[in-house]
C-alpha cells in the first residue's frame, strides 16, 4: 500500500554531506536522491531545445559541437534518455526491428509525402519542426498484426556490433546507466494511429494483449543482453510511451489494467532479477488516471510530469502516493520565457519536494525559440545556488 508522506518543511533543511556531495557525479547524485539519501544541492540537468532554438543559440554563440553543449551551460548531466542504452532497439526511442524501407511518395517546396520504415505515410511541412500528418497506415487491424509481429521476434542478429562500446561510453559519461525497454503502447499508437488503436482495444482486445507482450518480451532479452556486460550496476530501466494528452490517456484505465500492466509487471521482475530497483516512464499530458496504475505495476519514476498547460503538479502527486514515487522534471519551461522573477517562483514552488526528495527538478520539456542561450545559462546558475 503507498502511504503519503509529510512533505518537509522548506525552512528545515535536510542535514547533508556538505563537500563529499558537492563533488558527486550526476549518477551518484541520482541514485542517492532517488533512494532518498542526503545530498547537499540539486544537480543541473541538461534538456537541448527545439531545432529553431538550437538555430537561435548557434546564432547567440553555442558551439554547433554537440558534445560541447552541457559544458557551454556548465550542466553536469542530461536527461535520462540521452545517455540511454538501447540494446537491439537502436537510437533512443528507436524501434529499428521494424523496416519497411523508407520511400518519398511525393516532394514539393512545402512539404514532403513519404512511407517511413513503419509503414506509415506521412506528410511533413519542410524547413520547420512540425509534428508530421499521418495518412495512412500498414498496421491498421489485427488481421495485420502478424506481419509485425514477425520482425519483432528474438533475433542475434538484431544485437548491435557496437555493444561494448555503447555500454562503456554510458559507463563513464557520469549519467545514470539506463536500460531502454521499449514503449509497451507507445509504438503502437506510431505503427497504426489513434484512431485504428482505440478501436482495436474494443474489438480485439487480445490481439492488443499481444503486441504488449510481445514488445515486453523482447525489452527484457535487451536487458538480458546488456545487464549482464555492464561492469558496474545498472541504475534505472526506462520505457518511453507519450500516450496521454492534455484531456488524459489515449486508453482508458480499464484497458490498461487489463492489457498494458501485465508488460510493464514483467519488465519490472526481470528488472529486479538483476537488483535494479528504479523503473521509469517518459509520457508527457496529464498522466493522472494512469499514475497509481504504473505504481501498482512497479514503475517509480516518473517523467517529465508537466506542469505548464499539462497542471501536472509533482508536489501535489507525492502528497497523493508517497515516496514511492519519484519524479524528474515537473519546472514549467515556460518560466525561463517569462523572466527571472517566474523562474524564482517557480524553484519556490518546487523546493519542499526538493528537501524531501525523490526528485530531480528540469525542465518539463525542451526550451523554446523564444529562451536565449543568455536566460538558459542564467538558470543553471540559479539552480547551482539550490542549496538543500
Amino acid at each position: 500500500m503507498l502511504l503519503p508522506s509529510a512533505m518537509t518543511d522548506q525552512t528545515q533543511p535536510t542535514p547533508h554531506s556538505g563537500e563529499e556531495s558537492s563533488h558527486m557525479t550526476y549518477r551518484e547524485t541520482f541514485q542517492r536522491m532517488m533512494h532518498y539519501e542526503a545530498v547537499d544541492r540539486m544537480p543541473t540537468v541538461y534538456w537541448g531545445g527545439w531545432p529553431e532554438t538550437h538555430a537561435r543559440w548557434f546564432s547567440e554563440g553555442l558551439p554547433e559541437d554537440w558534445s560541447t553543449h552541457e559544458a557551454y551551460f556548465d550542466a553536469e548531466g542530461s536527461i535520462l534518455w540521452s545517455h540511454t542504452l538501447c540494446g537491439i532497439f537502436g537510437g533512443a526511442f528507436g524501434e529499428n526491428l521494424i523496416d519497411f524501407g523508407e520511400e518519398t511518395l511525393e516532394q514539393t517546396p512545402e512539404y514532403r509525402v513519404y512511407r517511413d520504415r513503419f509503414g506509415v505515410i506521412m506528410k511533413e511541412l519542410t524547413g520547420q519542426s512540425n509534428i508530421p500528418l499521418h495518412l495512412d497506415y500498414t498496421l491498421k487491424t489485427a488481421h495485420d498484426w502478424p506481419q509485425y509481429k514477425q520482425m519483432l521476434q528474438r533475433d542475434p542478429r538484431k544485437i548491435p556490433a557496437n555493444l561494448e562500446a555503447q555500454i562503456s561510453a554510458a559507463e563513464a559519461s557520469g549519467n545514470p546507466v539506463c536500460i531502454y525497454a521499449g514503449s509497451l503502447m507507445g509504438w503502437a499508437r506510431n505503427w497504426m494511429g489513434v484512431e485504428n488503436l482505440s478501436y482495436l482495444c474494443y474489438d480485439d482486445r487480445d490481439c492488443f494483449r499481444d503486441m504488449v507482450e510481445t514488445i515486453a518480451d523482447l525489452a527484457c532479452w535487451n536487458i538480458d543482453l546488456i545487464v549482464p556486460r555492464l561492469t558496474t550496476h545498472a541504475d534505472l530501466g526506462f520505457c518511453w510511451e507519450d500516450i496521454c494528452g492534455r484531456s488524459g490517456p489515449l486508453v482508458s484505465p480499464e484497458i490498461f489494467t487489463e492489457c498494458v500492466q501485465p508488460g510493464y509487471r514483467k519488465i519490472r521482475n526481470k528488472l529486479e532479477e538483476y537488483g535494479i530497483t528504479l523503473f521509469a516512464v517518459d509520457s508527457d499530458g496529464d498522466i493522472s488516471q494512469l499514475l497509481r496504475l504504473w505504481l501498482e505495476a512497479g514503475v517509480n519514476v516518473q517523467f517529465p510530469v508537466e506542469y505548464g498547460v499539462m497542471c501536472q503538479d509533482a508536489t501535489a502527486y507525492r502528497r497523493q502516493y508517497g515516496k514511492e514515487l519519484r519524479i524528474l522534471g515537473n519546472f514549467d519551461k515556460i518560466a525561463l520565457e517569462r523572466g527571472p522573477q517566474a523562474v524564482e517562483d517557480e524553484i519556490s514552488r518546487l523546493l519542499p519536494l526538493m528537501r524531501d526528495g525523490g526528485f530531480i527538478m528540469h525542465l518539463d520539456h525542451s526550451p523554446t525559440p523564444n529562451v536565449s542561450a543568455a536566460t538558459y545559462q542564467a538558470y543553471f546558475r540559479r539552480v547551482k545556488e539550490i542549496r538543500l
